[in-house]
């Protein structure tokens, strides 16, 4: 089978390469004192060194092969006439090699396409275990003397060679001039034809699709300068799709890294280097991010990405820092995703494969997605729809749209799947009226907030805060989760054991990683008895108070900046901070039930139990005075009673329930309050 015009060149310069060494070979015979000798390279004899002492070592001359490379680049000139895409000259090209540059790289390739080089080079590096080249033969090989300074210096760490990623230097411990050169195999399959992706780059690699929407011009014109750097600040979703439809604009090939993907013990630089490499390769940008967390680990990767001679787009949660780079960079704002673009992204995924009467897109209004999350969250809802064979419905894509939730704010707070809705809601309608209005908030902020730009300046982002206020059990905690459902949202409680430190600055640092994963979590951020964290500000009479003021004033900035939703409940809304109070979208006060909402709250709660008829749940609702979370803790007693007894609840099982809840919070079994069914209590 006849190989393309690319491999042809890329042999035919091999073939020069291999004129050189057989005059090496023979001028190195020629003062051998046995080259017969069959353990030649294992041994230094008397003669050898007698030899060695009297020889000057020899050098090839430059026209050795003069007359065979004309003829090969005559032959590539042709090729290249008749729009032969030549992979080595092209390569030498984009890294910027010389001549030189290039028959050292063919020097320390040869052995990966031709074996017999493995025998030459053990034969001239006088070592039959040594197959590749070093890097004195490859100075002789180009002509070069090893004082040379300008040709040692190909073998620099920044050289175009080794800072390219196109040579690596072996063994370190040696002298210079017998360390080994390799050439990354990558380097060479792509010399020969191929394309695949570097393997290092398996774990972190992304293939992203375009989207066939319209580009971002200020994207478009940054990837259109040689060596430009763009840092496109993204506080959600740092998506990379963006850059792809610009770069197809241009057009010009990605390669995208997944600095998430990047595993804890990676060597960072080694991989930015592969990364680099691989874009300079396919002549194309390089898409790296988020940056964030790579940037508190390792900040000289961050500074070889920035430092890379390709288009490079780096994508970040926070503002750029200066420290990242020695050059400044273009800084964009990441471009929203509009209601239109969301429901084309749907609608391309599901391809029409929905049930009827409802619509994807709307109904993920409210989440913060991108459009890869919108793409797999498509994907999970197909995938769900087809193990039944069925079209896709709205638990299948609120499901999807869940599933791409970041796992790490699970190890901050405590992750609750909602399982109540607004039917389970017993509650004064004034109380009911302000959930909803809480609920709608959260569904339409992108239009009030950022279209209709309803909270401009400030800083302050597009989350929604709600303060729950009312004694224990009335309801608050539920009516949050059934926010959530009603949202189609995760609630996550946060747990104060695991935020407040004793430490000065300590509790900051959690609440900031807390807030900081929040805001890549479609998700309700509960803070229970939120009074401990956001009480009222003191005068400052000592240190203590100072510290727990500042404490309080971080609160009050961070939530400035939320994107997410977050709920406080508190027992106390008398401690809770003005500023705060200020700063709140919906409060919402809950009272203790009434009479008739407690005899609602009787129904709902022992509406599954089994009974036998005699219960009297009005007088229950009109005499005993309690919250709704007493009464569920009293038909959780009942229920146990009545599995134990295998038998069905009677008014003498609700009396005693009752007397041990009193008992549980210290308050005293009357007969003024228990009437006629008092005698039922003292039989406990």
């Amino acid at each position: 089978m006849p190989l393309d015009a690319s491999v042809d060149h890329v042999l035919g310069r091999v073939d020069v390469l291999r004129l050189r060494v057989a005059a090496v070979v023979a001028a190195r015979r020629a003062v051998d004192a046995a080259p017969d000798d069959p353990f030649l390279g294992l041994y230094l004899s008397d003669d050898k060194i007698d030899d060695i002492l009297r020889n000057d070592r020899v050098w090839v001359a430059a026209d050795v092969a003069a007359d065979r490379r004309a003829a090969v680049e005559g032959a590539a000139d042709v090729a290249a006439a008749a729009g032969a895409g030549l992979r080595l000259r092209r390569l030498a090209d984009r890294f910027g090699l010389d001549d030189v540059d290039a028959d050292v790289l063919l020097a320390a390739m040869a052995p990966d396409i031709d074996d017999r080089f493995e025998r030459y080079y053990g034969y001239l590096n006088d070592d039959v275990t040594r197959r590749r080249v070093s890097v004195g033969l490859a100075l002789g090989l180009a002509a070069l003397h090893a004082a040379d300074s300008v040709g040692r210096r190909r073998f620099d760490a920044g050289s175009a060679l080794v800072g390219g990623g196109l040579v690596e230097i072996e063994d370190p411990d040696r002298p210079f001039l017998t360390r080994a050169v390799r050439v990354p195999d990558r380097v060479t399959a792509h010399v020969l034809g191929a394309d695949e992706p570097d393997a290092a780059l398996g774990s972190v690699l992304r293939d992203v699709a375009p989207t066939a929407e319209a580009p971002f011009e200020p994207l478009v014109r940054a990837l259109r300068q040689p060596t430009a750097l763009v840092y496109v600040h993204d506080r959600i979703v740092a998506a990379a799709e963006p850059v792809v439809d610009a770069a197809a604009a241009v057009p010009i090939p990605v390669v995208i890294i997944d600095l998430d993907r990047l595993e804890p013990n990676a060597d960072a630089e080694r991989l930015v280097l592969a990364a680099v490499r691989e874009a300079r390769l396919r002549g194309g940008a390089l898409v790296a991010g988020p940056i964030d967390q790579l940037a508190d680990v390792n900040l000289a990767a961050v500074r070889k990405l920035t430092a890379a001679p390709v288009p490079t787009v780096l994508l970040g949660h926070r503002g750029w820092d200066p420290s990242f780079a020695s050059r400044p960079p273009v800084v964009i704002e990441a471009p929203g995703l509009s209601a239109p673009a969301r429901a084309r992204i749907w609608a391309a995924v599901l391809d029409g494969r929905t049930s009827d009467g409802f619509d994807p897109a709307a109904l993920t209004a409210h989440y913060r997605l991108g459009v890869g999350q919108i793409r797999r969250a498509a994907g999970a809802a197909l995938l769900a729809a087809g193990l039944d064979d069925r079209a896709v419905g709205e638990l299948d894509v609120r499901i999807g749209a869940r599933q791409q939730n970041a796992a790490r704010l699970e190890r901050l707070a405590r992750r609750i799947d909602p399982a109540v809705s607004w039917p389970d809601l017993v509650l004064p309608p004034v109380v009911r009226a302000g959930l909803h209005n809480l609920a709608e908030r959260v569904r339409h902020r992108e239009r009030v907030l950022r279209e209709w730009r309803m909270r401009p300046g400030g800083g302050r982002g597009v989350g929604i805060t709600a303060l729950f206020a009312g004694d224990s059990g009335t309801g608050k905690t539920m009516s949050a989760e059934v926010i959530a459902t009603d949202l189609g949202l995760d609630l996550y409680v946060v747990n104060l054991a695991t935020v407040v430190d004793k430490y000065i600055g300590e509790t900051e640092k959690n609440l900031d990683r807390i807030f900081a994963e929040a805001d890549n979590v479609n998700g309700v951020l509960l803070f229970d008895e939120a009074d401990a964290l956001f009480g009222q500000r003191s005068e400052v009479r000592d240190s203590h108070d100072r510290y727990a003021n500042i404490e309080v004033a971080y609160l009050l900035q961070r939530m400035e900046t939320f994107d997410g939703l977050a709920i406080l409940s508190t027992n106390l809304r008398s401690n809770i901070d003005d500023a705060f109070t200020r700063r709140l979208d919906v409060v919402v006060d809950f009272p203790m039930p009434d009479p008739e909402l407690r005899r609602q709250l009787w129904e709902q709660c022992l509406a599954a139990l089994p009974t036998d008829g005699d219960l009297d749940l009005a007088y229950c609702a009109k005499a005993f005075e309690l919250s709704g979370g007493n009464i569920r803790s009293i038909a959780v007693t009942i229920a146990y009673e009545a599995a134990a007894g295998d038998r069905a609840v009677g008014m003498a099982d609700v009396i005693r329930a009752i007397g041990s809840e009193y008992r549980k919070l210290g308050r005293l079994c009357l007969e003024a309050e228990f009437g006629a069914y008092f005698p039922l209590l003292r039989t406990t």
